[in-house]
C-alpha cells in the first residue's frame, strides 16, 4: 500500500508561533514515517514553506497546497496554535481544496477560538458555570468605570481570541484596568474582560476515534515561583506542577470528565481537544475557562501526558489521531 502524504502545519501570525514549531517537531518526531510522508510546513506572514529535513525552505503553492514532488496531500495535521490554524481560517480554504484534516471545522473553529462569543453558546447548554464577563470592542469607547460598576475586581483581561495566557492579565486595581485592555489590544481587536474564580485549575482532554470517545484524567495545575495563574511562563518556563491524573475527589474529576465530553459533542468537536476549567472549591462549583481545539503538543504539554497515564503513547495518540479523520 502506497504512503499516505501528511502535511504536518505549524507556525502561524501570532505569539503562539514558537510554541506551534515546539509542537510540530514533537509530533514529527512521533509520526510513523515507515507508513507517512510527512513534510514539514510552515505558515508564515511573509510565506509559506516546506522545511525539509536538510533546513531547505522550499515553497508552497498555495493555489492547491502541494509541494514540489507531491501532486495531494492526504491529511493535514493541523498544529498552529492561534491564527489561522485555530480560529477556522485554514479550516476554510482546506474545506475549498478538499483536504481533510485533523481539528475541528470551520464553524466550530472559529467559535471556540473567539471567547467572547464562544462563553454564551457554552452557557446556553446549562451543563457548567462561567464568570459573569463583558465583552469590548477595541473600535468602540471604552468606559473602564462604567467596567467596574458591572464587573467586580480582580478581573482577568485577555484578547477574546488568543492563547497561551498571551498578554493576559489578572487585575487587582482600578488604575490596572486600562493599561491591561490595551495590552490584550496588542493581540487581538476584542477583548475580554471576566471576573476572577477563586479555586483549582483542572484540564481534561478529549479525542473522539471512530471507534469510541476518549476522555482522558483529568490534570491539575497548580503555578509556582510566584506566578498567581498559568500564565505564559507558567506554561513554558516550568513556573507550575501539573498533577496528572489530578489528586482530588473521584466525584470532582468525575465530574469535570462528563462536562468535558457534553461539550465535545456539543460544540461539534472532532481531533483533540482540551478543555479549561476553575473548580471553586467553597461553592464547589465547576466554572467552564475555555476550549482548546489545537492544545499544545510540545515536550512540556498537557494532553500528551494525561494520554500517557492513560496508558496510551504519544505515537499511539497521534496515530488514533491521524486514523480517526483519513477518510475510509
Amino acid at each position: 500500500m502506497a504512503k499516505k502524504n501528511i502535511a504536518l502545519v505549524m507556525g502561524g501570525f501570532s505569539g503562539e508561533h514558537d510554541v506551534s514549531i515546539n509542537s510540530g517537531c514533537q509530533v514529527y518526531e512521533n509520526l510513523d514515517h515507515e507508513k507517512y510522508n510527512v513534510y514539514k510546513i510552515v505558515v508564515e506572514r511573509t510565506g509559506w514553506y516546506w522545511l525539509t529535513d536538510s533546513g531547505e525552505h522550499r515553497p508552497v503553492n498555495r493555489d492547491n497546497f502541494t509541494v514540489e514532488g507531491v501532486e495531494r496531500f492526504d491529511l493535514a495535521f493541523i498544529i498552529i496554535h492561534g491564527n489561522p490554524g485555530e480560529n477556522g481560517v485554514l479550516q476554510g480554504y482546506l474545506d475549498m481544496l478538499g483536504i481533510p484534516y485533523t481539528t475541528c471545522g470551520f464553524y466550530t473553529s472559529a467559535l471556540t477560538f473567539n471567547k467572547g462569543y464562544c462563553n454564551p453558546v457554552v452557557r446556553s447548554f446549562g451543563v457548567v458555570s462561567l464568570a459573569k464577563s463583558k465583552l469590548l470592542y477595541g473600535n468602540q469607547p471604552i468606559d473602564p468605570e462604567a467596567l467596574l460598576k458591572e464587573l467586580s475586581l480582580p478581573l482577568f483581561v485577555k484578547p477574546a481570541a488568543g492563547g497561551s495566557s498571551v498578554a493576559t492579565t489578572k487585575v487587582k486595581r482600578p488604575e490596572e484596568l486600562m493599561p491591561a485592555i490595551r495590552e490584550a489590544l496588542t493581540e487581538d481587536s476584542q477583548v475580554l474582560v471576566e471576573e476572577f474564580i477563586q479555586g483549582r485549575e483542572f484540564d481534561c482532554g478529549v479525542l473522539r476515534t471512530k471507534e469510541k470517545l476518549y476522555v482522558f484524567p483529568v490534570t491539575e495545575i497548580i503555578p509556582t515561583g510566584g506566578h498567581e495563574f498559568f500564565d505564559y511562563a507558567a506554561k513554558y518556563d516550568g513556573f507550575s506542577n501539573e498533577v496528572t491524573p489530578a489528586e482530588v475527589e473521584k466525584s470532582v474529576s468525575d465530574h469535570i470528565q462528563e462536562v468535558s465530553a457534553q461539550l465535545y459533542d456539543l460544540l461539534d468537536c472532532r481531533g483533540i481537544v482540551r478543555f479549561d476549567f476553575i473548580y471553586d472549591t467553597q461553592k464547589q462549583e465547576l466554572f467552564f475557562l475555555e476550549v482548546n481545539t489545537i492544545p499544545g503538543q510540545s515536550a512540556e504539554s498537557i494532553v500528551p501526558k494525561q494520554a500517557r497515564a492513560m496508558g496510551i503513547s504519544t505515537k499511539e495518540l497521534y496515530e488514533m489521531v491521524i486514523q480517526a479523520c483519513l477518510p475510509e
